[in-house]
């Protein structure tokens, strides 16, 4: 297969055929995994959320939430938790976007029919005092995932109905969300000033590294996925900073959450 000089300097962008299947499934590892750890084939809970910092899922953890014994993965525990009616998957400490799309791939295959991201994110266009909530709405493609299920594009979008439900929702319930764009990075620790202020001219509102992964996987799948960003930091250049309020955050996001997730329910 002949290349041009472009491509053969990026090989993440060879070879890649969007309408083929991969030989290696998300529903094989499962079945392989029950089989060692003898895990009943039962479905996990309709609505899964990935909790990157882990915060909400310590708090769960406080408040009830339980072992999911259905959940057949190599690499993480799923509790379970009731609130508001509603009865969620919660996945701690998915960090970056490889490892959020490999549990969405693994979770949608186990009976998920909606995954929530939450994600601690930096900020980047000043437009509250932290900490607050973004809802993505596009994201970025500034990591590797997203280009495995889709072709290259600027951003990777959110499913406009699901964005339009859930800003209606939380208006009604009186929760202060923005909702804007977001950067999608593999290396924190590479956000310089100058990738900042080109980000900020182009409006992005903030910083995370799983949203244009997740936004690219579940247009390829036809699944839903909704990222929303919890603005909690300036990327560390004011003291005091990564602070996301009381019980770190967990109270407000879930009652987020739970708006959110009633509000598009299927």
């Amino acid at each position: 297969m002949a290349f041009d000089a472009a491509t053969q300097a990026t090989p993440i962008l060879e070879s890649k055929h969007y309408g083929e299947a991969s030989v290696f499934a998300a529903e094989n590892m499962i079945r392989e995994a029950r089989r060692q750890k003898n895990i009943i084939h039962q479905n996990i809970p309709e609505i899964c959320i990935l909790d990157p910092d882990g915060d909400l899922l310590r708090y769960a953890q406080l408040h009830g939430a339980s072992l999911c014994s259905g959940w057949a993965c190599y690499h993480t525990q799923m509790f379970v938790l009731e609130h508001g009616g509603l009865r969620f998957g919660l996945i701690g400490n998915a960090v970056g976007a490889a490892f959020a799309v490999l549990l969405a791939e693994q979770a949608f295959a186990s009976g998920c029919q909606l995954l929530l991201s939450l994600s601690s994110a930096g900020q980047i266009t000043p437009i509250a005092d932290g900490p607050y909530f973004v809802l993505i709405e596009r994201a970025l493609r500034d990591e590797g995932t997203s280009y495995h299920y889709l072709p290259p594009s600027r951003y990777a979008e959110a499913s406009p109905a699901l964005i339009g439900k859930i800003t209606t929702a939380a208006r009604v319930a009186g929760i202060n969300l923005y909702v804007g764009a977001s950067w999608t990075t593999d290396a924190p620790f590479r956000e310089t000033a100058t990738a900042i202020a080109a980000a900020r001219a182009e409006g992005i509102l903030a910083v995370e590294m799983e949203a244009a992964a997740l936004y690219a996987f579940a247009a390829a799948r036809g699944k839903r996925a909704v990222c929303i960003a919890q603005i909690t930091n300036q990327m560390g250049q004011i003291d005091g900073d990564f602070e996301k309020g009381a019980a770190n955050g967990a109270i407000d996001a879930l009652n987020l959450l739970t708006v959110a997730a009633r509000s598009v329910a299927a």
